[in-house]
């Protein structure tokens, strides 16, 4: 008779994090996501975040309970410029308490903050494997908010704290290039997916179109995201402004919120504000769409290009992040030279123009999203992050790279 092949051992992962669901943002998102595949794979889960905004103590929030075995919440403050999110207080004594009760085979913190730091320190001093993901440039946001002097401070922080970490999870091979010219190593590619059952063209809502006052013929040009001076939204509605001036019937459809709402809303009043979405209302206002703008310059991936193309939209974006490895231009979508604005613009014109090629590159996006699935990225997670572990001497921090200056 065969031998049995053993199955692969289960392991107790805990994950480290300034946000997380029911929280609306691409981190947020893709923990979600991580979390459930993780249990599904047999794992426990162990999540250790701050209290969101209007939780009661005590209280597990009722959208999270299938993601984790079990929750540790700690006391939170709101993040300047971000009244929504928040930042983590714990001190590293308390982590390794929690943790000499509960240990851990693995600890991966998503977040850079006072909470990811208490980690990072209490699992390097309990000798207990910790990576570390990139999932947002806070260097870069510095521009746009009139401190870009700081850019070389924050660059020499995420150096010092990724690392701490034995490997850095990158999203897309320009960040790992990013990455690199920080001085953060070492890195691993760890991408994302998407949910095309979820998000679907079948979910299109003609009743939904006529709310918007779009007819058949005219083009829903759709953005999906947080309304914040980092997502470069300055280029959206001049590529709409453009757009609307030849197809004076097409519509600007914003779901999402932020800082920047009142303002665009305020000069720009015909713009259909649609606040945030979720679940199923979501992936219907995405279906109901044509034309997807992205336009950020920021992000590090941007979960909403494959849930885009996974509703069958037609995405125009820089070649940067999460359309740098999945938009083959012009054939599944438009990717501009992150220098070249125009081409941004000009892109999204000869979609509007070229019916027949809109049409084409949706039905290519679906086909495309459809070989994109989370659980191929769940089992790229246990290898980076389980499998091979990471060796004693990967802890051994050259004393240099600390020092902030």
């Amino acid at each position: 008779m065969k031998n049995k092949q053993a199955s692969p051992r289960k392991h107790h992962i805990t994950i480290v994090s300034e946000t997380f669901p029911p929280e609306i943002n691409g981190v947020a998102n893709t923990l979600k996501h991580l979390c459930q595949g993780l249990m599904q794979h047999g794992h426990k889960v162990t999540v250790v975040r701050p209290r969101q905004r209007q939780e009661r103590k005590g209280v597990i929030l009722s959208a999270n309970k299938a993601l984790f075995s079990q929750e540790y919440v700690v006391a939170g403050l709101p993040l300047p410029g971000y009244a929504d999110l928040r930042f983590g207080l714990a001190k590293s004594s308390e982590l390794r308490q929690l943790w000499h009760t509960n240990r851990p085979d693995a600890v991966y913190v998503a977040t850079q903050g006072p909470l990811g730091i208490a980690a990072v320190s209490a699992a390097r001093k309990m000798g207990i494997p910790v990576s570390s993901g990139f999932h947002t440039n806070f260097h870069q946001y510095s521009q746009y908010y009139g401190v870009g002097a700081l850019e070389k401070l924050l660059c020499a922080y995420g150096r010092w704290f990724h690392n701490r970490t034995a490997i850095t999870l990158v999203p897309t091979k320009t960040m790992q290039q990013v990455t690199a010219k920080m001085g953060i190593t070492p890195t691993g590619l760890w991408s994302r997916g998407v949910d095309c059952s979820y998000f679907t063209p079948n979910k299109r809502d003609e009743s939904l179109r006529t709310h918007w006052g779009l007819d058949e013929n005219s083009c829903a040009v759709l953005y999906v995201g947080r309304l914040a001076a980092e997502k470069n939204l300055r280029m959206a509605v001049a590529c709409y402004e453009r757009i609307r001036k030849l197809h004076p019937r097409a519509k600007f459809v914003l779901v999402g919120d932020g800082p920047m709402r009142k303002q665009l809303a305020t000069k720009h009043p015909d713009y259909i504000f649609c606040g945030i979405k979720r679940g199923e209302d979501l992936a219907r206002h995405y279906a109901s769409g044509d034309l997807f703008l992205f336009p950020s310059k920021t992000d590090t991936f941007g979960n909403v290009v494959l849930e885009a193309m996974a509703s069958g939209l037609a995405v125009v974006a820089y070649d940067d992040a999460a359309a740098s490895e999945h938009i083959r231009h012009k054939e599944n979508g438009i990717k501009a030279p992150l220098a070249m604005d125009e081409k941004f613009i000009s892109g999204a014109l000869r979609l509007v123009n070229q019916p027949t090629l809109l049409s084409r590159i949706r039905v290519q996006a679906r086909l495309d999203a459809l070989q994109l699935s989370w659980d191929s990225q769940i089992e790229k997670f246990e290898q980076l992050v389980l499998n091979e572990r990471p060796k004693a001497q990967h802890y051994a921090i050259n004393r240099q790279s600390i020092s902030l200056l």
